[in-house]
């Protein structure tokens, strides 16, 4: 128990940055506290997934989470919120097991955003690096909220990381 709550404690302590890069890039940095292998499960397992992407404080719940993790594969993800529901889907266009993940984002009007999320392992612990180039300055100025959500949603990562330890399959 003494363990968990160390490895529960040092999951509060990571800090996420956000850098927007260019008119049209977002760069979201953070390190996490779990191998790569636990940290791509998280990432590519609807099971897991679901646990953690949507942000507790935003009110939305996940209806649905649909993930064909494969290159040409697809996502979807359905959310309700006041009383309605909001879809965000897309295609991989690379899988790379543990290390990298790109993926488009097409439910927007002002054209197609990839996604791209590397994992970087070092003593036990992951750096995750998500690079959105949106297709335009309008775009990124218009969809940036969704992109704010993601400093709580990798704290509920870390928590689920720590909740996991070494039970997710290889």
């Amino acid at each position: 128990m003494d363990e968990r709550r160390e490895s529960e404690a040092a999951a509060t302590k990571n800090h996420t940055t956000v850098e927007r890069r260019s008119e049209r890039e977002l760069v979201v940095t953070r390190t996490v506290n779990g191998p790569a292998r636990l940290v791509f499960e998280a990432w590519t397992k609807a099971e897991l997934f679901r646990q953690w992407w949507v942000p507790k404080s935003y009110g939305l719940n996940l209806l649905s989470c649909e993930m064909d993790v494969r290159v040409g594969g697809g996502y979807r993800l359905v959310f309700s919120h006041q009383g309605s529901t909001m879809e965000f889907f897309g295609k991989y266009l690379e899988v790379t097991p543990h290390s990298r993940l790109v993926w488009t984002n097409e439910e927007g009007d002002g054209g197609m955003t990839v996604t791209t999320v590397t994992f970087e392992e070092n003593a036990g612990r992951t750096l995750v690096v998500v690079h959105d180039l949106y297709p335009s300055k309008e775009a990124l100025d218009a969809n940036s909220g969704s992109t704010g959500a993601l400093p709580e949603a990798l704290d509920q990562l870390d928590e689920l990381l720590a909740s996991l330890g070494s039970t997710a399959t290889e």
